[in-house]
């Protein structure tokens, strides 16, 4: 399975109106990358894919990636040292393990959907959003073969 293919057009909009809703409750910045395969530990390969997108140049380094990799299966949740200096450890558990429910039934578009509204309303607390806030980071799916 292609990266690229994995969704329909109208499933990927749905995911990155998601993520425009998501933004609408903080201030951080919510990005969905998608790639093949992922041979290495997928935690380890999001923050080298973090870096690559620019997630690290936030004004409050408060981005966070969703990083999937659809032929394995594999994926992870990280944010940016902003969000991990403030948060508590376990901070993404509970959005993994609703999303895990999600891709265990193979419903991928409502997992990361769910995913990603949660993330918005937990990042809320700590990163409000703020009517002056701008929309840093593309709220566009990133995709790697």
């Amino acid at each position: 399975m292609k990266a690229k293919d994995f969704f329909t057009e109208n499933q990927q909009q749905n995911i990155v109106n998601a993520i425009s809703s998501a933004e609408l409750n903080t201030s951080g910045e919510i990005r969905l990358h998608l790639l093949d395969s992922c041979k290495n530990d997928p935690k380890e390969e999001a923050i080298l894919v973090f870096e690559k997108l620019g997630m690290t140049k936030t004004e409050l380094r408060n981005g966070v990636l969703i990083y999937l990799a659809v032929a394995d299966k594999k994926f992870a949740i990280i944010g940016d040292k902003g969000i991990n200096e403030v948060v508590e450890s376990n901070f993404w558990d509970s959005i993994r393990d609703e999303m895990i429910k999600h891709f265990k039934n193979n419903d991928f578009e409502n997992g990361l959907i769910n995913g990603i509204l949660h993330v918005g309303e937990k990042l809320k607390k700590h990163f409000p959003y703020a009517s002056n806030d701008e929309n840093e980071l593309s709220n566009d799916i990133s995709f790697e073969n």
